[in-house]
């Protein structure tokens, strides 16, 4: 099974119109997983057949305005997604921060092959840019961590804990790269100068990078049932949390408290 993760920031005003006969086509093809279209752009996981998969991509590309739409595709034997849903949302990934236009401006992108340089150089103040479950189970060396439960915590952490004259050089990462588009937007629009981002995300670092020379610790947590993933974007070694949603390593699930389908210590925590 073919499993494809894209993303484009770009104006669609008439984006509820192209729902239906997009939703459509994935039914009709037999894909599953989750697109969402918002007046700001289009995000979506999707996996199928390979066939199927470049059925819906050409068919976005017909659109001139997704005609450079690109890709990160992978493969995978874990059932991805239980249905096909196509969903219209106020933004495609929520910041809170409506004047941000990453169309407008974004940071400077970092090329996967590039990016230990840049984190390696003590200058660069290096920070994850997910939420805290998901930098839990893996992240970049010496990368902080901003303890966000959501996105929208991120113009925040900006406010209170860095610094125009002291952060003189900003790098950033996420999963697949879509929400270093509007962080290193924001970050711009507050006066920082030297923002760079890894350009296709971690994913794309894992996929690319040898193993031998990579700074990635641990594994990558993905949005649909694979969980998470690892170097070369092989299936990882957690599962989740039914309940909570949190992911479980394969030593919190010989935990007593975790039960399939009913709980695992994080509840507990809750």
């Amino acid at each position: 099974m073919v499993v494809a993760a894209f993303y484009k920031f770009v104006h669609l005003p008439d984006y509820v119109e192209l729902r239906s006969p997009l939703l459509s086509l994935c039914q009709t093809q037999e894909i599953r997983g989750t697109i969402l279209l918002a007046q700001e752009g289009i995000n979506g996981t999707i996996a199928g057949s390979k066939s199927a998969i470049d059925t819906v991509l050409n068919y976005l590309r017909q659109d001139p305005r997704f005609a450079d739409l690109t890709t990160k595709e992978s493969i995978s034997d874990s059932p991805m997604f239980d249905r096909m849903k196509v969903k219209l949302k106020k933004e495609i990934v929520t910041l809170g921060q409506s004047e941000i236009d990453p169309t407008q401006q974004v940071g400077t992108y970092v090329k996967p092959q590039d990016w230990n340089d840049l984190i390696s150089d003590p200058e660069v103040t290096v920070i994850d840019v997910r939420n805290q479950f998901e930098v839990s189970i893996g992240s970049f060396e010496g990368a902080i961590d901003p303890q966000t439960q959501s996105f929208r915590q991120f113009p925040d952490y900006v406010q209170t804990a860095l610094d125009r004259a002291k952060h003189k050089k900003v790098a950033m990462f996420c999963t697949g790269g879509i929400r270093c588009e509007k962080a290193s937007s924001y970050l711009l629009s507050q006066g920082f100068e030297q923002v760079y981002h890894l350009e296709g995300g971690i994913l794309k670092y894992l996929e690319e990078v040898p193993s031998e020379d990579s700074l990635w610790q641990g594994e990558c947590f993905v949005f649909d049932q694979r969980v998470a993933v690892t170097h070369d974007l092989s299936d990882g070694s957690y599962t989740m949390c039914e309940a909570c949603g949190h992911p479980i390593s394969q030593t919190e699930q010989t935990s007593p408290h975790y039960q399939p389908g009913v709980s695992c210590s994080y509840c507990l925590e809750a």
